[in-house]
C-alpha cells in the first residue's frame, strides 16, 4: 500500500473532505479560504470531494464563472502549499482532477487508500466511497469512471459538453437528496479488513457526511477504529465547518472552524 511518512518536525496534521466547493456557495468558499490562510498545521490532507464537480484541469482556462472559480481555488491552494505540504486524494466528485492542476497548486496526489505513518502509529487514509458496499449501483459507476480509458475518452470531449454533464449529475444528486434518499455507510467488516491489510489501527475517511468515531474491534491493541470526517456547509444551521487534527502525543481533535483554529 502506498505510504506517506511524516517528517520528524511535523507536530500537527489537518484532515478535511467533502467541502463540495462551487461558485454558488460563497460562504463555504470564504470559510475555506480563511482556514487555508490561517491553519497552524504542519501538513494538510484533503481526502476527496474538495470540489462539487471537476470536469478536467482545462477548466481553469475557461472564461466563464466556473473557470474563474477554479482559478481562485488554485490560487488559494498554491498559497497554502508554499507554507506547508498539501496532499490531495480523489473523491467521487473530483476524480478527474489531474497532475496538471495538482502541479499548479503545489499539491501531492495520494492513492486511495494510503497509509500515513505519524506519531508512532499507522493511519489509513481513504475517501471512503469504495467501502460503501451496500451502494451497489454506485460501485458499478465508480468502477466505470475510475477506468483510465473512460476518463481519457471523457476528457477528449469539449469542455462545454463536460460541464453540461456535470450539471446533470449534480441535479440528479440534489433530486435524490430532496426525495429523502438514504446513502449507504461504510461497511464495518470491509473497513476492519482493510485496516488489518494495512497493519494500521485507525481509518480516516470522508464521503458519508456522517462525522463520528467508530470502534471496529476492541480485542486488538490498539483497538481498530474509523474516524469519519465532516462535510462542509457554511449555510447550514448550525454551520458544518469541521477539521480533524492529529497532534503528536494527543488524541484526535474535531475543531469547528467558527471557533478559530
Amino acid at each position: 500500500m502506498p505510504e506517506v511518512r511524516a517528517a520528524p518536525a511535523w507536530r500537527a496534521l489537518d484532515f478535511i473532505s467533502d467541502l463540495h466547493l462551487q461558485a454558488s456557495q460563497h460562504a463555504t468558499f470564504a470559510a475555506w479560504q480563511r482556514y487555508m490562510a490561517s491553519t497552524p498545521a504542519d501538513a494538510l490532507f484533503i481526502l476527496g470531494d474538495l470540489f462539487d464537480a471537476w470536469v478536467g484541469d482545462d477548466i481553469t482556462a475557461a472564461s466563464d464563472a466556473d473557470g474563474s472559480f477554479a482559478l481562485q481555488c488554485q490560487q488559494v491552494l498554491h498559497a497554502t502549499s508554499r507554507r506547508l505540504p498539501v496532499y490531495f486524494m480523489h473523491g467521487n466528485r473530483d476524480f478527474l482532477l489531474g497532475e496538471d492542476f495538482a502541479r499548479a497548486c503545489g499539491m501531492t496526489l495520494l492513492a486511495d487508500p494510503t497509509v500515513l505513518t505519524f506519531d508512532g502509529q499507522r493511519w489509513l487514509l481513504s475517501h471512503g466511497d469504495a467501502l460503501c458496499l451496500d451502494d451497489v449501483d454506485y460501485l458499478k459507476f465508480r468502477q466505470l469512471v475510475r477506468n483510465q480509458a473512460w476518463q481519457q475518452a471523457l476528457l477528449a470531449k469539449p469542455l462545454t459538453e463536460r460541464q453540461l454533464l456535470a450539471r446533470g449529475l449534480r441535479s440528479e444528486s440534489e433530486s435524490r437528496k430532496a426525495n429523502g434518499s438514504v446513502y449507504a455507510d461504510v461497511d464495518a467488516a470491509a473497513a476492519k479488513a482493510l485496516l488489518i491489510e494495512a497493519s494500521a489501527s485507525t481509518l480516516i475517511h470522508g464521503h458519508t457526511h456522517l462525522p463520528n468515531d467508530h470502534v471496529l474491534d476492541t480485542t486488538t491493541q490498539p483497538p481498530l477504529r474509523r474516524l469519519v470526517l465532516s462535510d462542509w456547509d457554511a449555510a447550514a444551521q448550525p454551520p458544518r465547518l469541521q477539521v480533524l487534527r492529529l497532534q503528536a502525543g494527543h488524541a484526535p481533535q474535531r475543531l469547528p472552524l467558527i471557533s478559530g483554529l
